[in-house]
Order: C-alpha cells, then sequence, then structure tokens
C-alpha cells in the first residue's frame, strides 16, 4: 500500500509550534541558506542539509544518479575515510542517515547539543571534497542495484507503481523512479557521478535546517566557520518540463506472479507550488484536495474504511496518497485490495462511485468537523519531534516555498469549506484526467513466498 507517512494533513506537515519558539533565517556570502528554530525542551538538535537536486532534474540515462551520489556521499573524502562519517557520529551518541526524492536530497544527523560543530564539520567537508573512488562506487553501486531488485522488482505492487507513473505522466521526469532504472544503473561511471557532484553539491543550492536546544545567533556563527569557507559556485538548472494536459483516461495492466490483486487509481493535481505560476489554481485549492482525501480516508471514520471495507466488505484497504509540497504539480493516488470473493473491476466501480458521490453531495458538518480535529491533533503531536519539525521547514524550503506558511496553516486548512471540496472535485477527479493501473496477479513458483514490503521509501540509504 502507498505510504501512509504522506497522509491527509501531514502531507503537508503537521503544524506549527510552541508560541515562546523563534526561527532565525540569513544566508552566508557564499549562498548557504541557514534556517534556527529554537525548541528548549530536550537538549538535542536536529542538523539537516538540504541540496535542491533529486531524480527529476535526472537527463535521460542517467536516472537514479542523485540517489546512488546519496549513498557515497558516506564513502568517504581526503580525511575521512569510507563509512568514518556514520562511525563518528555514532561515537559522538548520534544518528544519522539521508533520503533522496523527486525535489531533493537530504542529509541529517540527531546529536546532543554540544555536539552540532562535530555535524557541521563533516557535512562542510564532504560538501566539497568528496573522494568518489572508483573501487567504492564499484561496490555501492552493487548495493544499490541490490535495493532495487528487493525494493521494487520482487515488489508487485511496487513494479506496478513504477508502470503508473510512466502511463501517467509522458513528459515529465516524475515518470521515472527515483532510484533509477535498472539499464541506467548497470551502465552509470564514477565521472558521471563526480560530474553530478560537482554540478550540484555548492553552497547556493544547500539549505541547512537546525532545530533544538540551541541559540540561533551562536548556530549562525558555528556555520559560517565550517561552511563558509567553501567556495561558492552558482548552480545552472534546466528549463523545467511542463507536463501536457492529460486528455483521456489511461488505463495499463501488469501481469507478475504475485498473491493478490491491486489497483491503483491518480488524478493529476495541483501543489502549493502550482499556485501563481500561470493556470488557474487557487490558493485553497491544495488546502481543499487535502481535506477531500481526509473525507475519503483519514481513518476509521472516513467514507472508504467505512463503507468499502467495514460495511460492504469489498476491500482489504482502501488508501489515499496526496502531498501537496512539491516542485511540480503532483498526484492524487488511490490504491486498493480486493477482499476475497471480489473482483478489481468491482472494487473500481465503488471507488469511483465515492468520487462520483462527493461531487454531487456536500461533506457533512461531521465530517468537515471530524478532519479539521484531526488537524488540531496532527498540529499537537508535531510538536513531540525535533527531526520533524526540521522535515517541515526543510520540505518547504527546498522545494521552492516560504517555511513560514506554517503559520497559518491550520487555520487555512479548517477555512475550507464544503462547497470548495466539491470544487476541487469536480475540477480534477474526473475521468479524463485518470490513470488506473491494474495488476493481474499470475501464479506463483511452487514453494514461492512473498518478500515482506520494505517500510519506508526505497529512496533511504
Amino acid at each position: 500500500m502507498l505510504r501512509k507517512i504522506r497522509r491527509l494533513l501531514i502531507p503537508l506537515l503537521g503544524l506549527w509550534l510552541a508560541a515562546c519558539s523563534q526561527t532565525q533565517e540569513t544566508t552566508l556570502a557564499n549562498g548557504l541558506r541557514i534556517i534556527v528554530k529554537e525548541d528548549h525542551r530536550s537538549p538535542v538538535v536536529v542538523s539537516q542539509i538540504w541540496y535542491r537536486v533529486g531524480s527529476q532534474d535526472e537527463p535521460e540515462r542517467s536516472t537514479g544518479i542523485s540517489h546512488v551520489l546519496e549513498h557515497m556521499m558516506f564513502k568517504g573524502t581526503a580525511q575521512h575515510g569510507p563509512n568514518e562519517f556514520s562511525r563518528i557520529i555514532a561515537e559522538n551518541g548520534g544518528r544519522e542517515n539521508a533520503f533522496t526524492s523527486y525535489d531533493y536530497t537530504a542529509y541529517f544527523q540527531q546529536l546532543e547539543k554540544s555536539r552540532l560543530p562535530v555535524s557541521f564539520e563533516l557535512e562542510a567537508d564532504r560538501m566539497q571534497n568528496l573522494t568518489l573512488a572508483d573501487e567504492e562506487f564499484r561496490r555501492e553501486i552493487k548495493v544499490v542495484m541490490e535495493e532495487r531488485r528487493w525494493r521494487t522488482d520482487d515488489q508487485p505492487e511496487a513494479v506496478v507503481q513504477e508502470k503508473f507513473m510512466t502511463t501517467a505522466y509522458q513528459a515529465h521526469p516524475y515518470r521515472h523512479p527515483v532510484i533509477g532504472w535498472m539499464t541506467d544503473l548497470e551502465s552509470m561511471t564514477s565521472k558521471q557521478l563526480r560530474d553530478w557532484y560537482g554540478r550540484w553539491y555548492t553552497p547556493s543550492d544547500a539549505i541547512l535546517v537546525v532545530v533544538g536546544d540551541v541559540a540561533p545567533k551562536e548556530v549562525i556563527e558555528q556555520a559560517r566557520k565550517y561552511f563558509g569557507p567553501v567556495p561558492a559556485r552558482a548552480v545552472e538548472r534546466a528549463r523545467e518540463v511542463v507536463e501536457p494536459e492529460q486528455k483521456s483516461e489511461r488505463r495499463v495492466r501488469v501481469a507478475v506472479p504475485a498473491e493478490v490483486p491491486y489497483v491503483l487509481m491518480g488524478y493529476h493535481v495541483p501543489v502549493h507550488t502550482s499556485v501563481g505560476h500561470g493556470g488557474n489554481v487557487a490558493e485553497w485549492e491544495p488546502y481543499a484536495l487535502s481535506v477531500l482525501t481526509g473525507i475519503l480516508d483519514g481513518g476509521q471514520a472516513a467514507r472508504f474504511e467505512r463503507e468499502l471495507v467495514r460495511e460492504k466488505k469489498l476491500a482489504v484497504a482502501v488508501d489515499i496518497d496526496y502531498s501537496a509540497v512539491a516542485r511540480s504539480p503532483g498526484m492524487l493516488m488511490i490504491d486498493a485490495t480486493p477482499a476475497n470473493g471480489h473482483s478489481v473491476a468491482e472494487l473500481e466501480r465503488a471507488i469511483r462511485a465515492q468520487i462520483e458521490r462527493i461531487k454531487q453531495e456536500p461533506a457533512t458538518a461531521e465530517e468537515l468537523k471530524r478532519v479539521k480535529a484531526q488537524v488540531v491533533a496532527s498540529n499537537v503531536f508535531s510538536r513531540d519531534s525535533v527531526f520533524y519539525q526540521a522535515m517541515q521547514i526543510g520540505r518547504l524550503a527546498a522545494v521552492g516555498l516560504d517555511w513560514r506558511m506554517l503559520d497559518g496553516y491550520a487555520d487555512k486548512l479548517k477555512a475550507v469549506t464544503a462547497e470548495q471540496v466539491q470544487t476541487v472535485a469536480r475540477k480534477y477527479l474526473v475521468d479524463t484526467n485518470l490513470t488506473v493501473a491494474v495488476l493481474d496477479p499470475l501464479p506463483m513458483a511452487k514453494g514461492q513466498r512473498r518478500m515482506p514490503r520494505p517500510q519506508g521509501g526505497g529512496d533511504v540509504r
């Protein structure tokens, strides 16, 4: 099933924090943008470096290079050998990792607050001095190829999702998987990686986000000490590819060995960066789409779970995935597995009937109240994690949005009306804007068992 970490309300981000907190922003002379947020409830700090490069920036025949470079960022500089970065962070009582997406690549450490300079020194070093040794590359590319086999090639739903994206997108690079196509991984060279690193890993394309028990002025001075000497270098971005408007329904079927059938449906929809960039996207539309997903799939009381899973028993599960935070317009996707005795076609008809119903019948006051109460709950829970606070800020900044929009996010979402929910449903959830991918299970080999679906994204090291 599509991961629920980007569910309703979480697609943008839980919400803002205690009124006593303070956030400061500055930009160093070399272009590094720094955002520091105070949270003094525990003596910990999260440091994240976001590079504004992801898989959508990759040219044809080089897919997956951003993710491979993410792996190689842990394989040594002239000063620190392979995997020494992780060892040093662990010796200082911290944890670290990284992730790549369509829109960005990010690296993070969580440490006791006095250890923040350790993180800065290591990140500044690998921002400019990565070795990218041929031998390390040959080993690591095999790791990435095995990761692809495990997370995608051996997972029927993941295969369907890849086929869905190449069908839904005809031009935009969102059609390519973040982990890359296997043929591109097999032909990738260390020289390609060095060129990619030299092009994108520069202070002017990076954002440093720090959240925790810190004083912003001190953090900025420490950042200036370690990152300030990194040479400035401009980044030349390719012209953004605009996906042509979809004019008719698209369908694709995938036949692979699997235990159960599966259907994935999706509609092209706007995101927050769509507002003010041509077209006719109103500012409230992404908020209304988030509320729409909550009405259909926002917990046990939502329509999909209540009516299709529990009452009619048509489905084992039905999930919606929509993220309003992205550099380019995205998809609202619905994926579902039919219950025993029911077909994919029957379940698809029931899902489409639910979509037509929300177009014709306004959401009830009780439904809106429930969804908006979830916003408040999400706001409270988001305060418990300094890491999640940093993620909120970093994601917005990395896709080109103002992180200050978090201040009014809850109010704007709570202001969404039933009529606005109907409007976005009628505008975007239409057959001519729909792509459907169906998994037709083939018999599995005797003794073959399906491997558990990996938790988390295939873009995490």
